[in-house]
This record gives structure tokens, sequence and C-alpha cells, in this order.
């Protein structure tokens, strides 16, 4: 009996395959802002935008080398566009403008609080997802309680900087469910390197046309800002990130990334001394249940496409494992 009552505790706390390596990535991805503003004590805001694109589409092409990725076919040059849109362009450009036009970093994680409400309305739109009244609920829930506690913690009035995260908001959510479906057919890593590369011929050039023409004042904060947006969270984080979408279904494990807001205010408190009220653990604590509710709520897949004939998923998914 004992056995049979623990049997039934592990499966109602039990999260979906795919929940660890997407919570992986939003844990690469709650250093962003504050990365990016470190950069943006010496760089130009285009600089770091496009820069990071072009220094890991470098390291894409290498990835790509190392796993004799398969050439690509049909309609995935096409999804692969979409992607670049929303994570090379989208998101990296715009959340670097609005950081540059007077957003804190604390401000702009408001975005990422919506963030995953827009990538499961793309995963319905793009990836033929079909979330329970449950899950929407509790999605939006938790959207509630982060854009609440943001609105507490003295976001503002509405302006350009706010335009411009709206914008990023946007496209990384179709980037991320363009991906993720994507992560179905080939292997995640695979995605976020070909996007790089497909992209580099605008990417490489901007990059050293920038690096040639703006003003730039290094320091170790300006540079390890810099490494880290381009090696983590413009390549690195997506290697587990486009894993548990593909793993877990894009609008479930897009729900992780409510906690990416609170991690980035605590990151932003540490780091760049930015306040960060005691509200902080009751916030914290009720994404953490919209979040367990979410992902235990039943999400309706359309069938994964087949991969090709001896695509290899050891590399890839090990990858993704330790991204």
């Amino acid at each position: 009996m004992r056995n049979q009552d623990n049997a039934t505790l592990r499966s109602a706390v039990a999260l979906p395959a795919g929940f660890g390596a997407a919570a992986l990535g939003v844990l690469a991805f709650s250093f962003t802002l504050p990365a990016t503003e470190f950069a943006l004590r010496g760089l130009d805001p285009y600089l770091i935008g496009i820069g990071r694109a072009g220094i890991a589409a470098v390291l894409a092409a290498v990835a790509l080398r190392l796993m004799r990725a398969r050439r690509l076919r049909g309609r995935q040059w096409a999804s692969l566009a979409v992607v670049a849109l929303g994570i090379v362009f989208g998101f990296p450009v715009l959340s670097t403008l609005a950081l540059a036009h007077g957003s804190s970093s604390s401000h702009a994680a408001v975005v990422v609080g919506l963030l995953p409400v827009a990538t499961a309305v793309f995963a319905v739109v793009r990836a033929g997802e079909r979330p329970s009244p449950v899950f929407w609920a509790a999605s939006l829930a938790g959207a509630a309680f982060v854009v609440a506690f943001t609105l507490r913690n003295g976001v503002g009035r509405f302006s350009l900087a706010d335009a411009l995260l709206f914008g990023a908001l946007v496209t990384c959510g179709l980037g991320y469910a363009e991906g993720g479906r994507l992560a179905r057919e080939m292997p995640g890593p695979q995605v976020v390197s070909w996007a790089l590369v497909l992209v580099a011929p605008i990417t490489v050039p901007v990059t050293v046309v920038l690096f040639a023409e703006t003003t730039a004042h290094w320091s170790g904060a300006v540079v390890a800002g810099l490494a880290y947006v381009s090696g983590v969270s413009m390549f690195l984080g997506f290697f587990a990130w486009y894993a548990g979408l593909a793993k877990a279904g894009v609008a479930r494990a897009s729900q992780v990334q409510l906690a990416q807001p609170l991690l980035t205010l605590l990151w932003s408190w540490l780091l760049l001394g930015e306040a960060a009220g005691v509200s902080t653990v009751a916030a914290a604590a009720g994404v953490l249940v919209c979040v367990l509710v979410a992902q235990r709520a039943r999400v309706a897949r359309a069938a994964a496409p087949a991969r090709p004939a001896g695509a290899s998923e050891a590399v890839p998914h090990g990858a993704a494992g330790k991204g």
C-alpha cells in the first residue's frame, strides 16, 4: 500500500520530459539583460544587438561542422528565417535599444513576464498545439503575477522603451515557437546554429563595420557582458531551450519562463544594485504554482515529422542536457 501511495505521489509531482532542459535555458537567459547593461557601459547599442549575433555565427559555423549537420531541405529554410527574425534580430536588437533608451534591467523584465503567453499563442498558430483551458488559466495567472510585481516595483508610464520591448516580446515569441517546432525535425543545437549561419552574410559584415566605426570603451565588465550575450544568450542557451521546447511541447515548456523575470530581478539587484522589494518571495511563490499547474495541464500536440534517415540525436541531445 505504501509503495502504491509513493508511486501515486511521484506521478502527481512528476514534470514532463524536457522540463529540466527548458529550465536550464531559462537560467541562461535570465542573465541576458544584466549582461547587456554591462556591455552598454562601453559599447554602442547596435554593436551589442547585431554584434552578438555576428560573433555567435562564427561559433555556430564551427558547431555545425563538428556536428556534421545534414543540409537543409524544403521549408526548413523559411522556418529558419522566421527563427532568425525573432532570436537574432528581434529580441536582441530591440531589447538592447530599449535599455539604451532608459529602460532598466528590472523594467525590461516585464517583457519576459509576458513572453510565455506570446510563445504559447504562437505555439497554437505555428506548431499546431492545443492547450487546455486549465493551461491558459495558469499561464495568464502567472503572467498577471509577474506584471503586477513589476508594476508594483515602478515600471512607470508607457514610453519608447516600452514600445521597443513590446516588439521584442512579439518577435521573440514567434522565434521561440518556430524554433521549437523545427526542433522536432532536427536537433536543437542545429536549429539555432543554422539560424545564425543563415543571416551571417548580414550580421558578420555589419559587426565588423560597427567595431570599426563606433567608439568603444573596453573594461572587464564590458568584455564579460559582450561575451555572455554572444556565447550564452545568443548560442549555448538555445541548446537547452530548444531541446526543452521539442520534448515538452512549445506551449508547456514556455511557461517555465515565468520564473525568468524574477531571476533577472535578482541578478539585477546582486550585479547592478537595482532595488528589488521583499515582495519578490511572494511573487516567486505565485509564479512557481502557476508553472507547476501549467506543466501538469493537458496540451494536445501535432504529430512530429519523422527525422531523415541517419540523423543522429545522440550528440545534440547530450549537448542540450549539458547546455
